[in-house]
């Protein structure tokens, strides 16, 4: 356990898990906990305020919790501030299935953007945020955020084995959050990424994802997809219009238009010309105003320049209520060099 505990504080454990929450040893209940920005700490069992122990001259805080497995929760104080609490990450079991886990593996799941990002949900009864993320080559994955100071000890996450993917629920998380990933690669180099399957990002130079709510936007375009349905699309004529929505048009102050406002003109520019489709070049994420986008940071995300992942919506379902189908251009086979980016990860 020396040995582990040791790899745990170095930030080279692959699994946290092994070491911290709650574990038998011998008759007894052991909970441990790592909180770097902690100057005290406590377990909360049945109502009761029992103090953890720390480690001398490291984060790691120890308590023992009695002969019977507890029920409990974390309570730490930051510094001199306030007093937080909170169920501790590590006593949930996994939130990614071996099903998914074995299609990912083989190259045939269908819906993976569900499965890897930042996704609001309630685990084991609690409500919270699951992360994961795919780095086969990591000798350890962090989920890092202002909800940790960007320490990297504070949310090391679960390694599934041969998959290469890594996983944490963190409980009590709520959306708007940033978060990257902090991967200590196979040389020992720690680098902070964005995370390739975000929902949302922060307005460019910024490069952390953002948490995202289930979305509530209603939809009103059941009469357009209902007649897509029967349609005859090797038979039927069509006419796409394709354009760059930084460069199509600005507002009178040169800025991009947002997705609400270029919906609006461009339906009423291409109708009159009979377009039956549009094509947008890339509208993922990409760190470069003047590029085309196609140097993509994130592939699952609508670019903040051009608004919120709402304001797509709306942008797809006016079009589709004009009558118009919407094509988008997807290029996961081009990422940037950035260091933030998809480059060793």
């Amino acid at each position: 356990m020396q040995k582990d505990i040791g790899r745990l504080l170095a930030g080279r454990h692959h699994d946290p898990f092994e070491v911290l929450g709650c574990h038998r040893q011998g008759n007894r209940w052991i909970i441990r906990a790592l909180l770097p920005a902690a100057s005290a700490a406590e377990v909360v069992i049945d109502g009761e305020n029992r103090p953890m122990e720390r480690v001398p001259d490291t984060a790691l805080f120890t308590c023992d919790a009695g002969s019977a497995e507890p029920q409990y929760q974390l309570r730490w104080r930051a510094g001199q501030g306030e007093w937080r609490q909170s169920p501790d990450p590590y006593r949930f079991g996994p939130t990614v299935g071996d099903l998914d886990l074995h299609l990912f593996g083989q190259g045939k799941h269908q819906h993976v953007y569900r499965i890897m990002g930042a996704h609001c949900c309630e685990h084991e009864g609690v409500e919270g945020v699951r992360f994961a993320t795919w780095a086969p080559n990591a000798r350890r994955v962090s989920v890092v955020g202002d909800f940790n100071r960007w320490h990297g000890l504070s949310h090391t996450m679960r390694s599934r084995g041969p998959s290469g993917v890594w996983e944490l629920f963190v409980p009590g998380l709520k959306a708007d959050e940033k978060y990257k990933f902090e991967v200590c690669d196979a040389r020992g180099n720690l680098r902070l990424k964005s995370d390739p399957y975000g929902n949302r990002f922060e307005m460019r130079p910024a490069t952390a994802a953002v948490v995202c709510a289930p979305t509530q936007f209603p939809w009103t375009d059941q009469a357009w997809l209902a007649q897509r349905a029967s349609w005859d699309w090797q038979h039927a004529p069509i006419s796409i219009y394709e354009f760059h929505p930084g460069s199509w048009r600005r507002d009178e102050a040169g800025n991009f238009l947002n997705f609400r406002d270029m919906a609006m003109q461009l339906a009423e520019y291409i109708l009159p010309l009979g377009f039956t489709h549009v094509e947008l070049l890339p509208v993922t994420e990409h760190p470069l105003d003047d590029s085309w986008g196609y140097q993509t940071t994130g592939y699952f995300a609508p670019s903040q320049r051009f608004g919120s992942p709402d304001d797509f919506r709306y942008f797809v379902n006016l079009m589709h209520e004009r009558g118009i189908g919407v094509i988008l251009d997807w290029v996961p086979a081009h990422f940037p060099r950035d260091d933030h980016a998809l480059a060793q990860f």
